[in-house]
């Protein structure tokens, strides 16, 4: 491994990414404005799913609100929505006795297949779900779910705390899987820690089942036929991290991915062959600091961490390589050996020879820092894009510890930069910020002097809005009239629309969805949810049979703060559903 220097060449690279010809946009045809939601402030208020209901296009108003498709818990047909199964088909229970099912219902696709709608809706927990629902289109436009089923994914070991995700442009569900576990920290009797050993229900408690590579992947689903079939997979040609989620440029090729925690690194995947992800090369960002004013500003230059594809990481999968086999480490820095500083601390590594390929994949992350990739970014979320600008628009929950300059919370802390590159140097803002990231339409070059094979590498990276610390309401640290740790985000085409959702605990009480307009830089509160819940699964469907919907999961009501404020178990359920319906904007 050669070691962590930027060479002249390099530098050159990375100066020519810099320069941006952005093309010519046409204006935006449509206007769209939301009927504001006033923060909500009495008890009753703070309980309730609150929407818009009112939607104005082009100067007509049309009805719109929240609409819940399905609760978890719920009999849907022959189907419990969210009930949790093990390896061999069994639902789990409760020590109790009753049937487990998970109220961390997230991110939510609608699939179009014949004269049938299905949704795909995945459960973030451990051992997680996936289910595909039928649901039937009502003359008004809203939706009914109709029958509901699991998704086997027994042949992966299971499903693993999959978060947010994305509709790709040949019409399939793709997921995630968030948090990867730790293997270099496995103990003798196959353990972690308490957040790992909860996956040992999908092998009847035998922690020694477990295999944490096994998970940290990105999810594909893909519905066969208007029965209902699906096949599932997991591509792990894309890296193994905690991913948020995978988003799909319109070339099919080119595909960004979220990585969510503290020191982590923002990637991007290019597929070999469009609508196929089972192979290419994956790219991390290397992040040339500018200024630090609204999140900051940088010169993005990528990273090649090589070729893969599916086949060849499932090989390595299936002969249950351990840490020891893919790195040697050190307690100091040598000249084998390179300091790292990621999501599992300052380390000092160095791959073992001929195991680059598979480091690169089972270890993205690690082995993005060893190849001089920043992993300094903090609460990295949902990503959308707007073809209208050509820009990308990533999230961060909150500015923090690797993204300070050798702090915490704004006072000295050097354990988040300690042996790291220290390429991000901001302000802390415990509110988050969303990003725009603008392309460069020349051609591009890796950090390698290596032509890029995409049209879609952005080469800039700028704060567009951020929240503010203010606690003049009670029961927020953050202004209530801007962001709390932004979290999904999904642009609505033709417009100058982007929507934005939340996951905060503390910055606002109870979390809300915005619309943003990127011109005028108007934020609009469109949600409200209730005490202890986050906003997942913001996605907006632009034309499904003849609307168009919003679609919105209330997660896990009362369950990451105001817990004592629950009155009965019924108000713990989740709310998968949609703001609408809306008329199609059409181009």
């Amino acid at each position: 491994m050669s070691k962590k220097l930027i060479s002249l060449s390099l530098v050159a690279g990375a100066l020519l990414v810099g320069c941006t010809n952005q093309p010519a946009v046409a204006p935006q045809k449509h206007t769209i404005s939301f009927q504001e939601v006033s923060v909500p402030m009495t008890d009753m208020e703070k309980r309730e799913v609150r929407a818009s209901k009112q939607v104005t296009i082009d100067g007509r108003t049309y009805p719109i609100g929240f609409h819940t498709i399905a609760r978890s818990g719920q009999k849907i047909g022959d189907g419990i929505f969210g009930l949790l199964y093990d390896k061999n088909g069994n639902p789990l229970k409760n020590p109790d006795g009753s049937l487990k099912y998970s109220n961390s219902n997230d991110f939510t696709s609608l699939i179009p297949v014949g004269d049938k709608i299905f949704m795909i809706n995945h459960f973030e927990s451990r051992p997680a779900a996936m289910y595909i629902t039928e649901v039937e289109k009502l003359s008004d436009g809203n939706l009914k779910a109709v029958n509901t089923r699991n998704i086997d994914f027994s042949k992966d070991n299971g499903l693993w705390v999959p978060c947010a995700g994305s509709i790709t442009p040949w019409n399939t569900h793709l997921g995630s899987e968030e948090y990867e576990p730790n293997a270099k920290i496995v103990k003798p009797d196959g353990s972690i820690n308490a957040y790992y050993n909860a996956m040992a229900d999908y092998f009847g408690g035998d922690l020694k089942a477990l295999n944490p590579y096994d998970y940290g992947w990105t999810p594909e689903i893909k519905v066969l036929n208007e029965n209902g079939d699906v096949k599932a997979v997991k591509h792990y040609a894309m890296g193994r991290f905690a991913h948020e989620l995978a988003y799909v440029m319109p070339d099919k090729r080119t595909v960004f991915l979220s990585d969510d925690g503290t020191n982590v690194a923002l990637f991007m995947f290019i597929a070999d062959k469009e609508g196929d992800l089972s192979s290419g090369n994956l790219y991390a960002a290397k992040w040339f600091q500018q200024d630090n004013k609204n999140g900051g500003k940088a010169a993005l230059a990528w990273v090649n961490l090589g070729h893969a594809t599916d086949a060849q990481i499932k090989s390595a999968l299936d002969k249950k390589l351990k840490f020891k086999d893919i790195f040697s480490e050190s307690k100091m820095e040598d000249d084998e050996h390179m300091s790292i500083n990621t999501t599992m601390g300052n380390e000092y590594l160095s791959v073992k020879d001929g195991m680059d390929k598979i480091a690169s994949r089972l270890e993205s992350r690690r082995y993005a820092a060893l190849n001089g990739a920043t992993t300094e970014f903090r609460k990295m979320e949902g990503i959308t894009y707007n073809p209208n600008k050509n820009s990308v628009y990533v999230v961060m929950s909150s500015i923090g510890k690797g993204m300070e300059d050798n702090m915490k919370k704004g006072k000295p802390n050097p354990k988040y930069d300690k042996g790291g590159n220290n390429d991000i140097r901001l302000p802390y803002n415990p509110c988050g910020t969303v990003y725009e990231l603008s392309m460069n339409t020349k051609t591009t070059y890796d950090l390698d002097g290596k032509k890029i094979n995409s049209s879609y590498v952005p080469n800039m990276m700028n704060g567009l809005v951020s929240g503010f610390v203010d606690k003049s309401i009670k029961g927020n640290k953050c202004s209530v009239t801007s962001l709390a740790n932004p979290d999904n985000a999904t642009f609505i085409p033709n417009t100058s629309t982007l929507l934005i959702g939340e996951d905060t605990g503390s910055g606002h009480q109870n979390d809300y969805i915005w619309s943003f307009n990127t011109d005028s830089k108007k934020l609009t509160r469109i949600q409200t949810t209730p005490y202890g819940s986050e906003t997942t699964s913001l996605y907006f469907i632009n034309n499904l049979k003849g609307n168009g919907y919003i679609m919105s999961v209330v997660q896990h009501p009362y369950g990451e703060s105001d817990q004592d404020k629950a009155r009965n178990k019924n108000e713990k359920r989740a709310y998968t559903g949609y703001i609408g319906p809306l008329p199609v904007i059409n181009k």
